[in-house]
């Protein structure tokens, strides 16, 4: 029912970075007349289209219709946005007051080039909202406040057809808002924002009648803090095409955090409905983009995890100390190497009785809590633009290879669980000119070394529980004993698996193939 086309991904990304480091750089100057110039010039140079009706009466300017348009460009989707008013105050003291009205009713467009036309009509709310701007300009400051801050998406119209209530709807609340900021209008544009707030909460729903899958969100943060850094080119790019802006020096960083969350969910789909509840006691998220890639890093505490899903019998309950996950890729092609990082830390956790006596009626495996880290590294060429439809699609048709993996690098890895540790190290480069020795990969080069704690116990208790045949058992000690060596510790097994450059794999110095 409702398709959304590679293009209109990357508008809804163009629009939403405008709007997050654009908008404070419209308030920030000494004249109001200045501050409407300043930030109508800025978006017309990144290729935006801006139409407003302009009032002036004594030391106060007034802004209605305003519409900002993204103007489709090579097979892009045009995007649109609109508010009805915006008024900016001068105080006689070099400052500019401005002002929003109580309510804002907000209109998004998307037009897709190849899929149906949507529209989202957002009812924007402030209660107290105060935001005074101060600076000269080369350097614009600002800070502002609000009691809460409100949006909620009223109605969703897909290729001229009004989705219900119970179809599309979604709402968001932040409290105790508060924040300044400090931008310069050199070029490159920089911006430095900071921003807090007593509690965020969410809520959404979604809906399909075609199928009837639905599924309801209800959410909370506690004590949120976010921090951001960008720099903007000032001319000669358009945020439709993000490529360009990173080729032309585009870059943002920040950092969100939380003292505490919660989300609950119920779903209903063609396997049957659920439901899932988590709380965490703290949570960090990191962004970083510009043209050596784009990385992510979430992290949380005190996880919590409660679910009923379809086919599963039991809920599904588990907790966990800590958990991480981190990437980071290059999206540029280059020549040269590029470093890329993937890894995720479950951290002490923990699943429910019932569920162990399930799986293990007689509690002969230990039910410590389990570990388990990964943490890979690595360096290859990419060799298309990521961010480049055009170069996409003309890869998705030729099945062209997206880049090299020159070097890899295990920095981490540990499995506890069940009174067994495995652990791990090892670097690897990779000879991209010979792809025959290993079936069509390139030829690595390096080691790893592994050590097995608790294998052989392991086993035993398995072969006791009835779980593991004794047949099978006494094939998976002969393969620990043709890959390992006896560790100086009972129960140890150390194993360095090598690759050589003449293609040979061997096994603590003896060669297996």
């Amino acid at each position: 029912m409702l398709q959304f086309s590679k293009s209109t991904c990357s508008a809804i990304l163009a629009a939403s970075l405008s709007a997050a480091f654009s908008a404070p750089a419209a308030f920030a100057d000494v004249t109001n007349a200045d501050v409407w110039g300043n930030w109508r010039g800025y978006m017309e140079g990144l290729g935006y289209t801006i139409s407003a009706s302009e009032s002036a009466s004594g030391n106060t300017l007034t802004v209605t219709d305003i519409t900002m348009t993204v103007p489709p460009a090579d097979g892009m989707d045009e995007i649109s946005a609109s508010m009805p008013s915006m008024t900016m105050t001068e105080q006689g003291d070099g400052t500019v007051r401005v002002t929003l009205p109580p309510l804002s009713q907000l209109v998004f467009n998307v037009n897709p080039a190849d899929s149906e036309a949507v529209q989202l009509n957002i009812d924007y709310v402030q209660d107290g909202f105060n935001m005074i701007v101060s600076g000269d300009t080369a350097k614009l400051d600002y800070a502002y406040f609000a009691k809460s801050v409100t949006a909620t998406l009223t109605n969703l119209i897909v290729d001229g057809t009004t989705l219900g209530n119970d179809m599309a709807r979604g709402n968001i609340n932040v409290s105790d808002v508060s924040g300044t900021s400090t931008i310069t209008t050199n070029n490159p544009r920089t911006a430095q924002q900071n921003l807090t707030a007593g509690a965020v909460t969410y809520a959404m729903n979604f809906s399909d009648p075609d199928t009837d899958a639905a599924a309801k969100f209800n959410g909370s943060m506690q004590n949120m803090t976010t921090t951001a850094t960008s720099v903007i080119p000032t001319a000669g790019v358009s945020m439709q095409d993000m490529n360009a802006m990173l080729a032309a020096g585009f870059s943002a960083t920040g950092t969100v955090t939380h003292q505490g969350g919660n989300l609950d969910m119920s779903f209903n789909g063609p396997d049957g409905a659920g439901t899932a509840q988590t709380s965490s006691g703290s949570g960090t998220i990191g962004f970083s983009m510009s043209s050596d890639g784009l990385s992510y890093d979430v992290g949380q505490t005190d996880l919590s995890l409660n679910a009923l899903i379809p086919d599963v019998p039991l809920p599904i309950v588990m907790n966990m100390a800590r958990s991480n996950l981190n990437f980071a890729m290059p999206i540029q092609k280059s020549d040269a190497e590029q470093d890329f990082a993937l890894g995720f830390t479950m951290g002490d956790f923990t699943v429910s009785d019932m569920l162990w006596g399930m799986l293990d009626p007689g509690a002969q495996l230990p039910r410590d809590p389990a570990t388990l880290v990964l943490d890979l590294t690595g360096k290859a060429k990419v060799l298309f633009d990521f961010l480049d439809p055009d170069q996409a699609a003309a890869l998705a048709s030729s099945g062209a290879n997206p880049g090299e993996l020159n070097a890899l690098t295990l920095k981490n890895l540990i499995v506890d669980a069940v009174g067994a540790r495995l652990s791990g190290s090892g670097d690897f480069t990779f000879d991209n000119t010979d792809t025959a020795t290993f079936g069509g990969m390139p030829r690595p080069t390096g080691a790893v070394d592994l050590q097995l704690v608790g294998g052989n116990g392991l086993i035993d208790k398995l072969v006791g529980m009835g779980l593991l045949p004794e047949q099978q058992a006494m094939g998976a000690r002969m393969m620990m004993g043709l890959f390992a060596v006896p560790g100086e510790a009972p129960d140890t097994l150390n194993s360095k698996i090598e690759f050589n450059d003449q293609g040979h794999i061997l096994a603590n110095g003896q060669r297996i193939q």
